[in-house]
């Protein structure tokens, strides 16, 4: 990317991604009507980036940008958040396997805030999340597993989203 300007690297993030981009933003915000808004504020942000030709992976760069619009309109919504918002605010990025340097550490450092979320969880609570991210199952199965009802699986894992959630705007 060496020479590469901002406002050149946006124009061909929006030609060649614009359409991937849409469809991540759509997956992950409460309100359709929102996206364009998301939209522009992604490339805002990467209009910013004061040194675009340090960048090895734009898209991956796109991408964890756009994450990172949707957690924070996520957290300044408050409390109101639904589980199901919590558990997509959580998937993760498309890979960024060359990303910047600066993004690594602050995603490094986001990481180690929620493992120590999750050491800090009652065991139920940890275990229901670890079922229903790591292993995929749904609250019936996790209700099975566990020897709890559906309600309380739910209710389990809720409570680790919501300490997520807490533990990221510490963060902030």
């Amino acid at each position: 990317m060496a020479g590469c300007n901002a406002p050149s690297l946006v124009a061909g993030l929006v030609a060649s991604h614009g359409l991937q981009l849409r469809r991540f933003l759509l997956a992950r915000v409460r309100n359709v009507a929102d996206v364009p808004d998301f939209i522009q504020e992604v490339y805002l942000r990467m209009l910013r980036v004061p040194d675009a030709a340090s960048i090895r992976s734009p898209e991956a760069y796109l991408f964890t940008v756009a994450q990172h619009v949707v957690q924070q309109q996520a957290l300044q919504s408050g409390p109101a958040g639904s589980p199901a918002q919590l558990m997509r605010m959580l998937d993760p990025a498309p890979s960024a396997h060359d990303a910047n340097p600066e993004l690594d550490a602050s995603a490094q450092q986001c990481l180690e805030q929620l493992q120590k979320a999750l050491d800090e969880l009652h065991p139920k609570v940890r275990a229901a999340f670890i079922l229903s991210r790591r292993d995929g199952l749904s609250f019936d199965e996790i209700a099975e597993r566990m020897g709890v009802s559906r309600p309380m699986a739910k209710k389990y894992l809720t409570k680790a989203l919501m300490r997520f959630r807490q533990s990221l705007a510490e963060q902030e």
